[in-house]
């Protein structure tokens, strides 16, 4: 898939994350300039000496406006997870951000903007597969955020600015971690995994450098200045891909399928008293179809993804498994470190 052959300076925001930390190394290995702002200490960044690193919050107007002058292009990674529990909290970074994003974007003429936006916009519909045109209809506050931060995107649109919205299915690969966390951590043990049914509802995932083809393809192509939907092409049931990744192990980790009304009702209840960091997004999206309609961004871009589900979770778990002693005994709200597993934690050890 071709890049941009003349080099250009790009800012990512989030870039000390794990999207924009493997965005970052593919637009330095590309011969590109990149300015990163992130709130994350540049000490534990392993790219800030070859970058323009400014430590600031993407809610800094002022600092946003500074960091983008002089860019050509912009990647919009930084945000709020659904895992914080303050709608405040995601709002403000989540919209607030955005719209801080765009107005520097306008006023410093950047040629293309691409935003990482989420599928979390459909919510869990009941048609399938999901289209672009698909009602939007989010859970919770992390979703209705990212629809906001949509809206501010195609207003800036009519405004003259490009901006490529990527609605991107849940995305992996090596070094991430937050919820995969808790799979691989649980597979590694031989752990029982549980499944909401039997598992055979089809999950689409997507890998981190297929992603990060379509958010450059999206910035830097006419075509991109519009709305996408990416996610693998190849994947099955959540059961037959976990089934591989048990293969891939060893460990002896096996389904137990769980009565789907119950134990929605159980993770809801666990949700709300704070005790398991799986919210409705995750349990809801996991017990029924989940997947989308790429042909858009195939015949717009030009975008192919080249792993598949199973494909994704292999390289994700193997680098899991090399790292683990590096973030043992870490949690955080994050990609790049482990979440917190709760009462989940308890119910591994009987599993």
């Amino acid at each position: 898939m071709p890049t941009p052959k003349k080099t250009a300076t790009w800012l990512v925001t989030g870039g000390a994350g794990f999207l924009g930390r493997s965005l970052v190394e593919r637009l330095l290995k590309d011969g590109h300039a990149v300015t990163v702002l992130d709130t994350a200490d540049p000490a534990a960044f392993p790219l800030a000496s070859r970058v323009s690193y400014r430590r600031a919050d993407v809610r800094d107007a002022t600092a946003v406006d500074a960091a983008t002058a002089g860019a050509d292009y912009v990647v919009h990674t930084a945000a709020a997870l659904p895992i914080h529990r303050s709608k405040k909290f995601i709002w403000s970074v989540n919209v607030d951000g955005m719209r801080n994003v765009l107005d520097a974007a306008l006023k410093h003429h950047v040629k293309g903007v691409s935003f990482t936006s989420s599928t979390a916009v459909y919510g869990l519909p009941k048609v399938h597969p999901i289209v672009e045109d698909s009602p939007m209809k989010p859970v919770g506050p992390y979703g209705e955020s990212k629809v906001a931060a949509e809206d501010l995107c195609r207003a800036y649109r009519r405004k003259g600015l490009h901006v490529s919205i990527l609605r991107a299915k849940t995305f992996l690969g090596p070094g991430r971690l937050g919820v995969f966390e808790i799979l691989f951590d649980w597979i590694r043990d031989g752990k029982r995994i549980y499944l909401i049914g039997k598992g055979h509802n089809k999950y689409q995932l997507l890998d981190v450098d297929d992603l990060i083809e379509a958010i450059i393809l999206g910035a830097t192509r006419a075509q991109g200045n519009d709305d996408f939907n990416l996610g693998a092409d190849e994947y099955g049931s959540l059961r037959e891909d976990l089934t591989a990744l048990f293969r891939e192990a060893g460990t002896g980790a096996r389904f137990v399928a769980l009565p789907k009304r119950t134990s929605i009702a159980a993770l809801w209840t666990l949700d709300k008293l704070r005790l398991s960091p799986l919210t409705k997004w995750h349990y809801g999206t996991m017990a029924t179809d989940s997947y989308v309609d790429t042909a858009k961004a195939h015949a717009q871009l030009g975008w192919r993804p080249k792993r598949s589900n199973q494909e994704a979770l292999i390289a994700a778990y193997r680098w899991y498994h090399a790292h683990r002693p590096e973030f043992a005994g870490k949690t955080g709200t994050g990609h790049t470190v482990p979440w917190s597993q709760g009462v989940l934690r308890w119910l591994k050890r009987v599993s």
